[in-house]
């Protein structure tokens, strides 16, 4: 596989390994990508623009309020267009300022502004690079979904020895290669995501409910569309939008889903039932608000819902892969078992309440456990990274 077409933005800060990106450049270049620098102001005290310019084959965006021509939004522009960002050198000083969302420069402003996948190549002093502060830095956006590259150990421009060099450009090189051969493991797949919770109406202004934000199943939803597939997304109320390319389906009550997994199933090679269905429904809806003086004698009648993973097994056609989750609060993994194998599922991804509630986080902690019975225990980690883990897990099952 190469890079043929790809959109490639290499960011470039004040670092001495700034004259190895020339050489990266180059090998994106020769694999096929379209390759557009970014570079900092204290990244020419290093390199040249004319050095880039010149293996690049593009302009150099450096400013952000160019005097010789209008370009108030290059930004978005810049940040739209990229497959991906490769940000090598990043310095420590760039790793705090994105982390803390920080953005008085172009590169920054960019990054900032951007919905694609961004890598960073962290390149420093040991001592810079082992302070608690750029290591929080780092964890904290790599939970966030950034992609951290690890640097080499070996001897710094400051004749130190350790932790801080940045990769040769042939690794940086492979890591994007792996990269996009890891996103199109569901080519050619259709799959079926379901998200958020579900409302059941007491009255017209009142619902039983739950406290899903939907965050993982939109995760979940995008990893499968960066990894090829045709995805369709059936979301309960959520606040969260899905990437372009992807088929949003809105639903609000638990039958409302049903009916859109069903119809949707029937065409769909993988179902990932993320969502949190209601379990409950009251059993007799009130045409009008219900009054406040009314509440001292108030009584409400619950009927539950449907069983929406249950009423697949009949219609499940062979080859076609189904993916549930259990959020338990006691016996957790024996109870995800017996789920499994009462709905005929090919995985299920449980979470415990013991582990922390996973509600409205951007992380979580979670157990996979196939067909055999056999769990592999995950840590505590970003649901984008986490959604990358599940993906890729099911590409296997297919």
């Amino acid at each position: 596989m190469s890079l043929k077409n790809r959109k490639i933005i290499v960011g470039i800060t004040g670092g001495i390994a700034a004259y190895k990106t020339p050489g990266l450049i180059r090998l994106l270049k020769k694999d096929g990508a379209e390759v557009q620098a970014v570079m900092t102001d204290a990244a020419t005290k290093f390199i040249t623009e004319l050095t880039i310019e010149t293996v690049s084959q593009r302009p150099v965006a450096r400013e952000m309020f160019p005097k010789t021509r209008y370009v108030a939004t290059h930004h978005i522009d810049l940040a739209e267009w990229a497959d991906i960002f490769v940000v090598a050198p990043a310095t420590a000083n760039f790793v705090g300022k994105i982390a803390s969302g920080i953005c008085d420069d172009l590169l920054t402003t960019v990054i900032c502004a951007t919905k694609s996948p961004v890598m960073i190549s962290p390149s420093m002093n040991s001592n810079m690079y082992l302070n608690p502060i750029t290591q929080n830095n780092l964890k904290k956006l790599k939970s966030l979904g950034y992609i951290i590259l690890d640097p080499n150990v070996g001897e710094m421009a400051c004749e130190t020895y350790g932790p801080g060099r940045m990769p040769e450009p042939h690794e940086i090189h492979q890591f994007v290669r792996q990269f996009f051969e890891k996103k199109k493991s569901l080519s050619k797949k259709k799959v079926l995501v379901t998200a958020g919770p579900c409302r059941e109406p007491i009255d017209p202004v009142r619902f039983i409910s739950n406290r899903s934000s939907g965050k993982m199943g939109f995760a979940l939803a995008l990893a499968a569309h960066n990894a090829g597939a045709e995805v369709t997304l059936i979301s309960g109320p959520t606040s969260l939008a899905p990437e372009p390319g992807i088929e949003l389906i809105n639903v609000e009550t638990t039958e409302q889903m049903h009916k859109a997994v069903q119809r949707e199933f029937k065409k769909s090679h993988i179902l990932i039932m993320a969502a949190a269905p209601a379990d409950f429904k009251a059993g007799k809806i009130a045409g009008e608000k219900i009054k406040k003086a009314q509440r001292k004698s108030l009584s409400l009648s619950l009927s539950t819902t449907i069983d929406i993973l249950e009423g697949l097994k009949k219609t499940k056609k062979k080859g076609q892969v189904v993916v549930g989750f259990a959020l338990e609060t006691d016996n957790a993994l024996k109870n995800a078992r017996a789920k499994l194998k009462s709905k005929d599922l090919d995985l299920i991804i449980v979470n415990s309440l013991k582990d922390g509630a996973p509600f409205d986080s951007d992380s979580n902690k979670v157990t996979l456990v196939g067909r055999t019975g056999r769990a592999e225990s995950l840590p505590q980690m970003s649901k984008r990274e986490l959604a990358e883990i599940i993906v890729t897990k099911i590409s296997k099952l297919k």
